[in-house]
C-alpha cells in the first residue's frame, strides 16, 4: 500500500508488554482469562435483559447496548494480542492496524456516550420520577443511542481517514499492544499538525461533553437525594444509581489514569500497561458490578440457570 509519494509500508510491530520469554505464558493466560470473562459476563447481561420482560426499561436498554459495546471493545484489541503471543509474532499488517484503530476509537466513544445517556436516565428517574415514563420514552432512548452511533462513527472515520494521509518512516515499532491513534501519529514522518489538532479537539469535545453531562446529572441527583427526609428514602434513591456510578467512576478514572501515567513517566510501556485498565479490566468488571448490586439482574440470571427465584 502506498502512502504519500515515496513511502511503502505493509506492516507494523506491536511490542506489547514484556520482552521476557518467561512472562509470555503468564501474560497470555491472564489476558485470555480476562477476555473470556468479559465476553461471557456481558453476554449473560444481554441474555438476562432480552429474556426478562421486567427489564425492558430505558435503564436496561442502555445497559444492554453498553454490554454489546464492551464485548466489541475488548474484541478489537485482545484477540490479536493473544494471537501474536501464541505465534510469538509481533506483526500486524497495515490494513489490520488501521481497522483496529478505527474500531477502538468507535467503541471508546460509544462507551462514553452511553454512560452519559445512562446518567441522564438516572437523573430523570430520581429528580423527575412522576414524569419518567413520559420523558424517557422509547423514541428518546432510541434517538440517544442512534445519535451516539452517528457521532462515534463519524469521528472515528474522520480520524482514520486523516491517518491514511500520513507518510511513515522506517520506524514501524508501536510500543503498545494495539494500534492506538496517538501512537500512529507519533510514528508518522510527515506533518501531523492537523491530526494533532483534530485528536485534541475530539478529545475535549467528544470526551468532555459527555463527562460534563455525567457530572451535571449527578450533581442534581446528589442535591435531590439530600432533600429526601428519611434515611430509607435516601438509601433507596442512591441504590438505583450506585451501579452506574461505580461503572462511570471506573471508566473515567482508569482512562484519566492512563494519560496521567504516560505524561508523568514518559514511558510507552507504562502507558500500555495502564491502558489495560480501561480497555480490558473495565469491560470485564462491568457485568459483576451490575449483577452483584442489582436485584433485577440477579433474579433474571437465576431464571436463566434454573435457580428458584424467591
Amino acid at each position: 500500500m502506498e502512502l504519500g509519494n515515496d513511502t511503502h509500508i505493509s506492516k507494523f510491530l506491536l511490542l506489547g508488554f514484556s520482552e521476557e520469554p518467561a512472562l509470555r505464558p503468564l501474560i497470555f493466560g491472564l489476558f485470555l482469562s480476562m477476555y473470556l470473562i468479559t465476553v461471557f459476563g456481558n453476554l449473560l447481561i444481554l441474555l438476562a435483559i432480552s429474556s426478562d420482560s421486567h427489564l425492558h426499561t430505558p435503564m436496561y436498554f442502555f445497559l444492554a447496548n453498553l454490554s454489546f459495546v464492551d464485548i466489541c471493545f475488548t474484541s478489537t484489541t485482545v484477540p490479536k494480542m493473544l494471537l501474536n503471543a501464541q505465534t510469538q509474532s509481533k506483526v500486524i499488517n497495515y490494513a489490520g492496524c488501521i481497522s483496529q484503530m478505527y474500531f477502538f476509537l468507535l467503541c471508546a466513544e460509544l462507551d462514553d456516550f452511553l454512560l452519559s445517556a445512562m446518567a441522564y436516565d438516572r437523573f430523570v428517574a430520581i429528580c423527575h420520577p412522576l414524569h419518567y415514563t413520559v420523558i424517557m420514552n422509547p423514541q428518546l432512548c432510541g434517538l440517544l443511542v442512534l445519535v451516539s452511533w452517528i457521532i462515534s462513527v463519524t469521528n472515528s472515520l474522520l480520524q482514520t481517514l486523516m491517518v491514511l494521509q500520513l507518510s511513515f518512516c522506517t520506524d514501524m515499532e508501536i510500543p503498545h499492544f494495539f494500534c492506538e491513534l496517538n501512537q500512529m501519529i507519533q510514528l508518522a514522518c510527515s506533518d501531523t499538525f492537523l491530526n494533532d489538532m483534530m485528536m485534541y479537539f475530539a478529545t475535549v469535545l467528544l470526551g468532555g461533553a459527555p463527562l460534563a453531562g455525567v457530572l451535571y446529572s449527578y450533581s442534581k441527583i446528589v442535591s435531590s437525594i439530600c432533600g429526601i427526609s428519611s434515611a430509607q428514602g435516601k438509601y433507596r434513591a442512591f441504590s438505583t444509581c450506585a451501579s452506574h456510578l461505580s461503572v462511570v467512576s471506573l471508566f473515567y478514572c482508569t482512562g484519566l489514569g492512563v494519560y496521567l501515567s504516560s505524561a508523568a513517566t514518559q514511558s510507552s510501556h507504562s502507558s500500555a500497561t495502564a491502558s489495560v485498565m480501561y480497555t480490558v479490566v473495565s469491560p470485564m468488571l462491568n457485568p459483576f458490578i451490575y449483577s452483584l448490586r442489582n436485584r433485577d439482574i440477579k433474579r433474571a440470571l437465576k431464571r436463566i440457570v434454573g435457580v428458584p427465584v424467591t
